[in-house]
């Protein structure tokens, strides 16, 4: 019985757990206060180059409320390093762009935690558009000096 109980809870607490964790993390108004300098979001469309987790269409429906659609795209003169990109000439990042509003980009920020973790920059693509490119921030850099 006691072996039961046990899988039971575990088999039920371990979806809770990880849908509390995902909400609080990207949806939740209470984990991530955008900083008062960054400036407003203007209208979109924005198109923003992708090249980690947001690549996965239930990652993109999990933040934004929409998977969307998605190109292929090349970064070059970047390469990846751990969860940023650092300026690598002859290198490349293979990625995406997604098309997004201004209230998916504001979702978008979140879950970037733009101003605190990651900046948002924009960035010539191989094929010659431009799009948002989230990048970390420095550790030791002050937040008022990013987007």
């Amino acid at each position: 019985m006691r072996r039961r109980h046990l899988l039971l809870t575990t088999l039920l607490g371990a979806p809770l757990t990880l849908a509390g964790w995902l909400w609080l993390t990207m949806l939740s108004p209470f984990t991530y206060e955008r900083p008062d300098h960054l400036p407003d979001i203007a209208p979109g469309p924005h198109e923003v180059f992708v090249y980690g987790t947001l690549r996965f269409d239930v990652v993109r429906w999990l933040v934004t409320g929409r998977a969307g659609e998605s190109r292929p795209a090349v970064l070059e003169g970047y390469q990846r390093s751990g969860l940023d990109l650092e300026e690598a000439p002859g290198e490349r990042v293979e990625g995406e762009v997604i098309r997004v509003d201004a209230e998916e980009l504001v979702r978008l920020d979140r879950y970037e935690r733009l101003g605190i973790r990651y900046e948002r920059v924009r960035l010539r693509l191989a094929d010659g558009s431009e799009a948002w490119v989230y990048r970390r921030l420095p550790e030791a850099a002050p937040a008022e000096s990013r987007l």
